[in-house]
């Protein structure tokens, strides 16, 4: 069997390389890919991003199921086109995917379906929301209601800085159209958790748990990013936690969807923020996997993808069975120079040979790319090609044993200019040891 998977990231390189492990599978192509898929054995890189061209390379290769990665197709139809062309593809079609395309359309859906998230208000005119900002306190978040490339979110520390967020994109249009109308919400205080489901439009399949790390730097500071690292599972989501999740928010999204008139297939992500008293609140919904959550949590899956993802598009995903490995995974993000406003390419990556030997041996880790490409002289040594380059990822039995292993391999990769945070995992790492020594 052949299948294709959209996009070129650390995600997709991720998804391609556990489908590709699934005995049934003959070979996974990626378009466009990036240099960890060109060399990953049972992958193969198409060099075709347009839509038509796609259906066009489905059809002709007897693809059996073709996933999608990232947002941008999705927002496209590409799941619509495919579906009318008689193809069988996992994702939400464009309307169900206005859960992520638009931050104001998933506002009024939760709160027409009563499903926790901050206080807000939208507008699209700037001097009603300054006035706004000067009546509310702060901490506030102003968000662009469209896609925006992780661009589109800015937290206000002082009403200057949201001042200037909203003169940046309602006069300013800094983000063009996906800036033209915006939301300010309240600033919700807590622990942020990623918490992604399969569903087939009825049936339900969770995942396990993860926290990723949005800010640049060590700490939790600097400017926000797509994610510079993630680890699974978050410790901190007791199964109590869990059931309140699936019962206060991912249930009635799914019902609420249905109610609407949409069948939602595909991942849904939902990002959350667990404030005080163990109370989950939606921060947002992606209509796909995270990226870097994808890299752990696929290095964690012990059971083959392909049945799931064959029981999801085929309705039957209640029949699925899952099996995770108990360790956890952690996953360092090594991004360029210059990343998040101006990555610097063309940088030759060091070090990865060696281990990508190591990796085949060891089976406990695995260097997934994202921005990188095939070049130098002879057009044979990989370089850097976008903001995110590599996720290191690896398999520990505690949160700090995989948080170790991960910047040990990290130490073996150079290239120049590379931002790499030193201490993702700390959440967990802290809440073991205080749960360690609460014991003893």
């Amino acid at each position: 069997m052949k299948l294709l998977v959209i996009g070129g990231g650390g995600r997709e390189h991720a998804l391609a390389w556990k489908l590709s492990l699934s005995p049934r599978v003959h070979k996974v192509f990626v378009a466009p890919g990036n240099a960890g898929t060109a060399l990953e054995p049972g992958l193969e890189n198409i060099s075709i991003t347009a839509i038509p061209e796609l259906i066009e390379f489905a059809t002709k290769e007897s693809i059996a199921i073709t996933i999608v990665g990232p947002e941008i197709p999705l927002a496209a139809g590409i799941v619509d086109a495919f579906r009318a062309a008689g193809l069988k593809i996992f994702g939400p079609t464009r309307q169900a995917a206005q859960l992520e395309t638009s931050k104001i359309f998933a506002k009024e859906f939760m709160q027409r379906h009563h499903i926790p998230t901050a206080a807000y208000a939208r507008f699209t005119n700037p001097e009603l929301a300054h006035a706004y900002i000067e009546q509310h306190p702060i901490p506030l978040v102003i968000k662009a209601d469209g896609l925006a490339a992780g661009k589109g979110v800015v937290v206000a520390q002082s009403r200057e800085e949201a001042h200037s967020a909203v003169s940046a994109l309602l006069v300013e249009k800094h983000l063009g159209s996906a800036g033209q109308e915006i939301i300010i919400e309240e600033f919700l205080q807590g622990i942020e958790v990623s918490f992604i489901v399969m569903t087939d439009g009825n049936h339900i399949l969770p995942l396990v748990t993860s926290q990723d790390h949005k800010r640049l730097n060590d700490g939790d500071l600097g400017p926000n990013t797509g994610g510079m690292g993630a680890y699974s599972p978050a410790p901190f989501v007791s199964p109590s936690l869990h059931a309140q999740i699936m019962r206060n928010i991912i249930d009635p999204v799914i019902n609420g969807l249905k109610q609407d008139g949409i069948r939602y297939t595909g991942f849904l992500y939902a990002g959350l923020m667990i404030t005080a008293g163990d109370q989950a609140k939606v921060l947002e919904f992606n209509c796909r996997l995270g990226d870097p959550e994808t890299q752990p949590i696929m290095l964690r899956l012990k059971s083959d993808l392909l049945p799931l993802i064959e029981h999801a598009v085929n309705g039957t995903l209640d029949q699925a069975d899952i099996e995770w490995d108990r360790r956890t995974a952690l996953g360092v993000v090594m991004a360029a120079q210059g990343y998040p406003e101006n990555p610097r390419k063309n940088d030759a990556i060091y070090g990865l040979q060696d281990l990508i030997t190591e990796q085949e041996n060891a089976g406990n880790f695995h260097i997934f790319h994202a921005g990188t490409s095939m070049g130098g002289k002879n057009g044979n040594e990989i370089v850097t090609a976008g903001g995110r380059v590599l996720c290191v990822t690896v398999l520990g039995d505690s949160v700090k044993m995989a948080h170790q292993a991960a910047y040990k391999l990290v130490e073996n990769i150079r290239f120049d200019g590379a931002q790499v945070r030193h201490d993702i995992g700390h959440q967990g790492i802290n809440y073991q040891r205080g749960t360690s020594e609460k014991r003893s």
